[in-house]
């Protein structure tokens, strides 16, 4: 007897030493607040499992109607999924891995899944004496839940972001190495070389490779001060006309066009090197734009230059067709947002566009024809920075017969900024907000089939869905048989 008091004033490590005499005087209602204060949700249960009593930490449970619970086996209150997991507890209750806590899915009559986090205690029989032998405390995983996915979210957006870059970076190498144009890098503040293309080491020879090249090394000395005020004028305003230099090498003539571009905290120079044509070639590149001016005006696309506020300066004959005039001199001056389809709207997003990254794209829109008629058409367009008058150069095509005459809206799920801005105007607004949370959501299940190796009940789980609400929606987008899930 003196050897079994002796044990039990033995303390247990991470338990109070002096239990006894904390909580004996204490009686059954501060008590029952202690335990309601250690979980969100706390299930008394007898020995067999049925719930007897519950206490839960917030309204909110009692708003999914989780005193349901009481006087069911609490195997019937749970997932089929986690059923397993409450019969291991039950059968280990008592035992040395009782006190572990389980991830469980509570049913609730609103037909939300509750994800709960519960620790099994069983009261000892002497205390217990025919009343409630076990105690289940649980704790809410939704929070956890939410930062996991927020989580998830912030992991998927960096990677995408990082193969974004990846293969901007693809793009960036494989045009400055294939340009027929030898470019140079240099560092805006020394002026020393950072990267050249196979171009520029064929124009400038092995004088690139030495360890401390400027470009003022490869150049004629009385060439250095009109490159050196280029250089002081593009750190001054961010802008600077081409100048000619000649080469030290072989004495040859280049036109040297330098841009000022920033990357991180740094500012470089890329440097275009284009030789200078000979005057014995000056008529030859003279007929070559008119040959191209020639095609320009029997191209089958509409071309349109424009001053920088979008007055018509000059126009080809498709542009004219497209229009409904009859000659250049009834669009000469005019508008081009006279015949855009968003009067007001398109003119200003190119423009805007223009000014702020030279060059437009398959811009959609409708061209309006001086009776009437309406045309389907892309837009591609540029700003000319350079030369003696700045201008902007459009380029429509029609896509009327690519879409066929009856082709309603495109309905189509936007996969890209592009493509979601194609649709605007064409589309109302509730439809594209509606497709693309269908897209969101349909990529939502994917990531969570491919994390969960395709275990849907994990998957629904992760994405805080019932299983057959998953089920539901994967036979909705199309992505497999619902009765052939792996659940673990």
């Amino acid at each position: 007897m003196n050897q079994t008091l002796q044990t039990a004033r033995e303390p247990i490590p991470g338990r109070f030493e002096n239990a006894q005499r904390i909580f004996a005087h204490m009686d059954a209602g501060v008590v029952s607040t202690l335990v309601t204060a250690a979980a969100d949700v706390v299930l008394v249960m007898d020995e067999s499992g049925v719930i007897q009593d519950a206490a839960f930490g917030s309204q909110e449970f009692l708003n999914h109607g989780c005193l349901d619970w009481l006087g069911k086996h609490w195997g019937q209150t749970v997932t089929e999924e986690s059923v397993p997991k409450i019969t291991a507890m039950l059968k280990d209750m008592g035992g040395d891995s009782s006190g572990r806590w389980r991830h469980v899915n509570q049913s609730t009559q609103s037909g939300t899944e509750l994800p709960l986090s519960y620790s099994l205690i069983q009261i000892p029989p002497s205390v217990a004496n025919g009343r409630p032998s076990a105690l289940a405390f649980g704790r809410d995983l939704r929070p956890q839940a939410a930062l996991q996915q927020k989580l998830l979210n912030a992991q998927r957006s960096v990677e995408r972001d990082y193969w974004q870059l990846k293969h901007v970076e693809t793009r960036y190498r494989l045009l400055f190495q294939v340009s027929s144009e030898a470019m140079l890098i240099l560092d805006a503040d020394s002026e020393k070389l950072e990267d050249s293309n196979p171009a520029a080491q064929a124009l400038l020879g092995e004088a690139l490779s030495r360890t401390g090249w400027t470009l003022a090394q490869s150049m004629d000395k009385s060439s250095f001060a009109g490159l050196s005020q280029v250089f002081a004028g593009l750190r001054a305003s961010g802008q600077a006309q081409p100048v000619n230099i000649r080469l030290s090498q072989d004495g040859s003539e280049v036109t040297a066009s330098v841009s000022l571009f920033r990357q991180e905290h740094s500012s470089h120079f890329l440097v275009r090197l284009i030789p200078v044509r000979a005057a014995a070639d000056k008529s030859t590149g003279d007929q070559a734009r008119q040959m191209l001016a020639d095609v320009m005006e029997s191209a089958p696309d509409a071309l349109v230059v424009t001053d920088i506020g979008g007055r018509v300066l000059s126009a080809n004959r498709a542009f004219l067709q497209l229009a409904q005039v009859s000659n250049e001199a009834l669009v000469r001056g005019e508008s081009l947002e006279r015949w855009l389809g968003r009067a007001g709207v398109d003119m200003s997003v190119l423009i805007s566009n223009l000014r702020q990254r030279d060059v437009v794209r398959l811009f959609a829109t409708r061209m309006r024809g001086a009776y009437g008629s309406t045309t389907e058409v892309e837009i591609s367009a540029v700003a000319v920075t350079s030369g003696a008058q700045r201008c902007l150069g459009f380029t429509i095509r029609d896509i009327g017969l690519r879409m066929g005459k009856e082709t309603k809206p495109s309905r189509e799920i936007p996969r890209s900024t592009s493509q979601m801005t194609e649709l605007v105007g064409r589309v109302p607004l509730k439809d594209i907000v509606r497709d693309t949370t269908d897209l969101i959501e349909q990529l939502c299940i994917e990531a969570a089939l491919e994390l969960t190796g395709d275990n849907r009940a994990s998957a629904a789980e992760m994405l805080g869905l019932s299983r057959q609400s998953l089920y539901v929606k994967l036979r909705r987008f199309g992505m497999g048989d619902s009765g052939s899930d792996t659940d673990a």
